[in-house]
């Protein structure tokens, strides 16, 4: 079984060292993607140091900072291309836990997408300011109840495909970021019948390096959902 962890980054330089180093260090056979939007602290540098001496990682280089939704989609386009069977999303500041990886894979067993999930065994975040869980939790609730979803955590980004999710998606069609791109390919996988299981994490806030939230992001999440309520009414996906 041939399975990718993709990771997408911008200015992620003093992190992306440690993501490798533990990912590599599984006692599973896994190659891992860096997608890079040519960030100027000079990440992909690093990455190609790496590559050098290990032929389990790879770099996607991005002309500029195009955004965590079409780095996803160039990854999972690049990982279709080479016909991996299981596909791994995971953030590049560590706050997704590598060690959690075998268990997501280990649940595919029985799912076509396993969800690392901070609140389907109650709420599983460390170092978080206070409103910012708020805002994540609401944002969750807010989703799920609208668009009737069975999924407690429906913006995070700690995720396994298998293959046959993300070849049944347009990918081109996919043109949000953020939050809502994380609703919208839970939402396309569950309205295709592919069976969902959440998978409980922690989640751990970064300690290097800034985060990459703004209020644009929370507006596309909020503005997001009542457009994948309509397309479930209509039956457009």
């Amino acid at each position: 079984m041939k399975i990718l962890a993709i990771s997408p980054t911008y200015n992620e330089k003093k992190n992306i060292n440690e993501l490798i180093d533990k990912i590599s260090q599984l006692k599973i056979n896994i190659d891992i993607l860096i997608v890079d939007d040519n960030s100027p602290d000079g990440t992909a540098y690093e990455v190609k140091k790496i590559m050098k001496f290990s032929s389990e990682v790879f770099l996607l280089e991005r002309s500029s900072k195009l955004g965590l939704g079409t780095a996803y989609c160039d990854g999972f386009k690049w990982a279709l291309d080479r016909n991996y069977d299981l596909i791994i999303q995971i953030d590049a500041d560590l706050s997704h836990n590598p060690l959690d990886i075998p268990n997501l894979i280990k649940k595919t067993k029985t799912a076509d997408l396993v969800i690392g999930s901070r609140y389907c065994n109650g709420v599983n975040v460390i170092n978080w300011p206070i409103g910012r869980l708020i805002l994540s939790y609401i944002a969750n609730l807010y989703a799920r109840l609208l668009i009737q979803i069975p999924i407690m955590d429906l913006t995070g980004g700690f995720k396994c495909f298998k293959k046959e999710v993300i070849k049944s998606i347009d990918l081109d069609k996919i043109k949000s970021e953020g939050y809502s791109f994380q609703i919208e390919m839970n939402f396309l996988a569950w309205m295709k019948k592919y069976k969902i299981e959440e998978y409980p994490i922690v989640f751990t806030d970064r300690t290097v390096g800034d985060s990459k939230m703004n209020k644009s992001i929370v507006f596309e999440a909020i503005f997001m959902v009542p457009k994948l309520l309509i397309k479930r009414i209509f039956n457009k996906f």
